[in-house]
Formats: structure tokens, C-alpha cells, sequence
């Protein structure tokens, strides 16, 4: 049982967070924002989707300075 149960978290972990933790990170800042900005409905469209490019951009530069 032990060793399903590890098992099945190492899946989820794996599945959820991957080789790129900081896009688990984003996704739940994305969720809480959108969740926070349920009222705010002009302002959750303009600063969800600019929040999205910020991580994705910064991702992409920390990639390119490994190589």
C-alpha cells in the first residue's frame, strides 16, 4: 500500500509540476488572481493575460541563459 501510495504521488508530481516548477507556481498565482478578479472583470482581462506573458517570457530568457 506504501509503495502505491508513493507511487501515485510521484505520478502527480511529476504530472503537476515537471521539470519547470515555477509554471506550477504560475498557474496557481493565475487561478488565485482570476479568483480574486471575479468582480473585476476589465481588470482580470488585462492583467491575467499580461501576467501569463511576464512568466512565460522570463522562463524563456533563464532557458537561454543555460545554453
Amino acid at each position: 500500500m506504501k509503495k502505491a501510495l508513493r507511487a501515485f504521488g510521484a505520478f502527480w508530481w511529476d504530472f503537476l509540476v515537471g521539470d519547470t516548477p515555477e509554471f506550477f507556481v504560475a498557474a496557481l498565482v493565475v487561478v488565485a488572481l482570476a479568483f480574486l478578479l471575479h468582480t473585476h472583470r476589465v481588470l482580470g482581462a488585462i492583467v491575467l493575460p499580461v501576467f501569463v506573458l511576464v512568466v512565460v517570457a522570463l522562463s524563456a530568457v533563464r532557458v537561454r541563459r543555460r545554453r
